[in-house]
């Protein structure tokens, strides 16, 4: 009973991030069940998905019902590719790659992303508030981006959100702010694909996990949508240094709390080395975009 209480009062946080940020709640709750109450990855993971489930599916209720303007288009061909992504990796990659390797190579992406963000956020480059052209191009990219943020997903039950979102700001050159409820709403999509596999395929909601989800339905129900509003209130840079601050905490956390054995050390620097070129490549990408787009 202790160990749920404190796991819903860990989503009371966890949640209003959800509804709030591109990070998502489980970006909250696997470090935190992981690294803080030594809840088994497996397990952590599982929940993850599950309470987003809820969390973040009223978070976008929530959202439509504001009005809020959101890239349909992209949200659809990446829940397309968010589908088999999240599937392979559940089923055959969770089961094989240690959880302290699954931990540091999450801080690193998000930690990378950070990096190309603040770099980003340097130039004059004014923003762009919706996608600026669509064709078989952004198509194909948005798909594959489905794939990748799925796979994240299934490892860490969650990733889709702030994945989907680095695109959206590095590669299509989005503002920050509109780019949030459009991960937001990817996020529950994903992890309703996650949960149904999860629960009545791969059949591991189970206790303790089913228990903790419980405790923890009746925060999320009110502070994601609570999360979804507050955002609207914010302008674009605290929206930048909200995320920014999440990042360092989940960066500091990582290296405190996760053994940086040999193996782990290795994956890091690799991991570092490969989100890195691909979140600059997106950032070099997008000056491409806008001259092509240019009349």
């Amino acid at each position: 009973m202790i160990e749920q209480w404190k796991i819903a009062v860990t989503m009371v946080f966890g949640s209003m991030i959800a509804g709030g940020t591109s990070m998502g709640g489980g970006a909250v709750a696997f470090p935190v069940l992981t690294k803080v109450l030594q809840v088994p990855a497996h397990e952590a993971r599982v929940f993850s998905l599950a309470i987003q489930t809820i969390g973040m599916g009223s978070a976008s209720l929530t959202i439509v019902a504001m009005g809020t303007p959101l890239e349909w288009k992209f949200i659809r061909w990446v829940s397309l590719g968010g589908v088999p992504g999240i599937i392979i990796s559940a089923v055959f990659l969770a089961p094989m790659i240690p959880s302290n390797v699954i931990k540091i190579c999450f801080t690193i992406m998000i930690s990378s992303f950070a990096i190309i963000l603040l770099f980003l956020n340097r130039s004059k480059t004014q923003p762009n508030i919706v996608i600026q052209s669509w064709g078989k191009w952004e198509r194909n990219v948005s798909f594959f981006v489905g794939i990748i943020g799925g796979m994240i997903s299934g490892l860490v039950g969650s990733g889709m959100d702030i994945f989907a979102f680095s695109v959206m700001v590095l590669l299509f050159g989005v503002c920050e702010k509109v780019s949030t409820p459009n991960s937001v709403v990817l996020m529950a999509i994903n992890t309703a694909v996650g949960f149904f596999l999860h629960k009545f395929i791969l059949g591991n909601f189970v206790e303790p996990v089913s228990n903790y989800w419980l405790a923890a339905v009746p925060v999320v129900v009110v502070g994601a949508p609570l999360g979804a509003m507050l955002c609207t209130l914010l302008n674009r840079t605290t929206v930048i240094w909200v995320l920014m601050g999440l990042i360092f905490v989940e960066l500091v956390s990582s290296l405190l709390l996760v053994p940086l054995t040999l193996p782990v050390i290795y994956t890091a620097i690799f991991a570092l080395i490969l989100f890195l070129s691909m979140f600059f490549w997106m950032y070099r990408a997008r000056k491409l975009l806008v001259v092509k787009n240019m009349p």
